[in-house]
């Protein structure tokens, strides 16, 4: 099939009807106008002529990537070095050689981690065979001797091209499921991670014992938040290469400017703000069904229940019912851009860290009835106030037309161009814009494209980053494009492209694979944000 046959068929099927007959492509309330994609949208429209010779892409080609996923559980002591220089103006060859080092050093435990499993699945499979032969030896003893004459242990069992087997380690096995079943039986156990993990064990097998960097790490961010006024440099220091989880609600308010540096002023400071937003609430709330006010609540309402739908957490109703209330006031406060589907994502890892606050299980399961009505209360308005520091930040994205994203999705094309051409000339070979995936990732800040206990991570590094959200996230995305490269390349149409850049296997990630994205992120940060023209061929 063509590749315009490919593009045209991708796009109908991936373009929802919204009420206004307006399509909505990448899910924003006002798509961004760009005469070439407003064409290619047009005719996406028009049915598709079928291509006699068109054959369906394999399924199989996620399973394969899932597959090769390297998954690394353990946190290198690399990450201090990088949260030494975080917030120091250091020339650029001092950041290559430690963004360098945390990389090389990644790559050197996931090569050994590689090297271990192998070495330990060959020992697994050679120790199976021989209790296998033993056993059938022994079985063979036995049979001798009470039946000398007749030993059926012993005799060989023909196969279907002749050969004979002699023992059960050779057996054939009876099926292609039971084959597979026997290779992974002989893989390492790889253990499950939460849709949303406690910070102790985003990375290990389940084990929520704290290492003694851990506790080393919590003790120096209890020292500098113990002080009567916080020293807020100091604090992004420490933040930039992760927050424990113990301390982040506290840090993550005050680095969003939420909550001041003095700790006399800081209850009142909360106090006043919590009554504020319910005070909105109360003033605001009851006008969600009148007919200028109709629409933005509809709207909100259906994307509600599709935010993070595979955690339990979300799908409660006590919980729909705060982000509702959340959006909806922030809505009508903001009327310039008003709700924008995608802002919906971002009230989850603000809601989920001040639910931490109060509990020391699980949250991904958590019922959040069992939690007293004011501590519901102050999550959510500390929930609300911090989504509207972050959106004050990057309001320019979700005003019309969108221009904040359009100007993202251009300088992000740009960057790639020039740190890896290759990557840039395939996607344009198969026609395929970066608007086209790359919208998403700036409407939604990865989200969509990271588990969320990555999302936590990362916004660690964005609160102490400055401008975190609204510049250090460009590099972040193209140093999140560029870890894909040799899936990217392997693809050559342009219906594989769009599938592998929208379902990207991230569902293992954890902190390692977050650090070492953000060490690449700060390195592209350092050598273009200061050098516009290297932007330039």
């Amino acid at each position: 099939m063509s590749t315009d046959g490919n593009k045209k068929q991708f796009w109908k099927r991936n373009t929802a009807k919204v009420p206004g007959s307006i399509q909505h492509v990448y899910g924003a309330q006002h798509p961004p106008f760009d005469p070439l994609l407003h064409a290619n949208l047009i005719k996406a429209g028009n049915k598709p002529q079928a291509t006699p010779g068109g054959k369906p892409k394999k399924a199989t080609t996620f399973q394969e990537f899932e597959s090769i996923t390297s998954d690394a559980w353990d946190v290198g002591d690399d990450d201090d070095e990088l949260l030494a220089m975080a917030a120091q103006n250091l020339n650029t060859e001092v950041v290559m050689e430690t963004a360098n080092k945390v990389i090389e050093n990644h790559s050197k435990q996931q090569e050994k981690q590689r090297r271990d499993d192998a070495d330990a699945s060959e020992l697994e499979d050679r120790e199976e065979e021989e209790a296998r032969d033993e056993e059938v030896e022994e079985q063979g003893e036995e049979g001798e001797e009470s039946t000398p004459e007749v030993s059926f242990a012993c005799e060989p069992s023909p196969l279907s091209d002749g050969r004979l087997v002699k023992s059960l380690s050779e057996a054939p096995i009876g099926s292609p499921k039971d084959a597979s079943l026997h290779r992974q039986q002989s893989l390492p156990h790889r253990p499950t991670i939460p849709m949303v993990a406690r910070i102790a064990d985003q990375n290990t097998s389940g084990n929520p014992a704290m290492t003694e960097r851990e506790a080393s790490r919590l003790d120096k961010f209890k020292q500098v938040l113990a002080g009567p006024n916080t020293d807020l440099e100091e604090l992004r220091k420490l933040s930039w290469s992760g927050i424990p989880r113990q301390v982040r609600p506290i840090t993550w308010k005050l680095l969003s400017g939420y909550l001041p540096a003095n700790t006399e002023r800081r209850e009142s400071t909360l106090q006043r703000k919590r009554q504020e937003y319910f005070g909105f609430i109360e003033q605001y709330y009851d006008s969600r069904n009148d007919e200028h006010h109709q629409d933005t609540y509809r709207q909100i309402h259906i994307d509600i229940p599709r935010t993070n739908p595979l955690i339990p957490l979300f799908q409660q109703a006590s919980v729909q019912e705060i982000f509702e209330r959340i959006l909806f006031i922030w809505a009508i406060r903001h009327p310039a851009s008003g709700y924008v589907q995608g802002i919906n994502d971002l009230v989850t890892p603000f809601f989920v860290v001040y639910v931490f606050e109060y509990i020391k299980e699980e949250v991904e399961n958590f019922d959040v009835s069992s939690l007293q009505e004011e501590a519901l209360r102050n999550i959510e308005a500390d929930s609300f106030w911090c989504m509207s520091k972050l959106l004050d930040g990057i309001q320019d994205n979700y005003t019309f037309a969108q221009p904040g994203i359009q100007r993202n999705v251009k300088a992000l094309e740009k960057l790639v161009s020039r740190i890896d051409e290759t990557v840039h000339v395939h996607m344009q070979q198969y026609e395929v814009e970066y608007l086209q995936f790359a919208f998403r990732w700036m409407n939604n800040l990865l989200m969509r494209e990271l588990p969320l206990r990555c999302t936590i991570r990362l916004w660690d590094t964005y609160q102490a980053e400055p401008e975190g959200f609204s510049q250090f996230h460009l590099y972040v995305c193209a140093a999140f494009l560029v870890r894909w490269r040799k899936e990217i390349l392997d693809e050559r149409d342009f219906q594989g492209l769009m599938i592998l850049l929208q379902n990207l296997p991230t569902m293992h990630w954890g902190n390692e694979e977050v650090s070492v994205l953000l060490a690449e992120a700060y390195r592209l940060k350092f050598a273009f944000a200061d050098a516009p023209n290297h932007y330039k061929r």
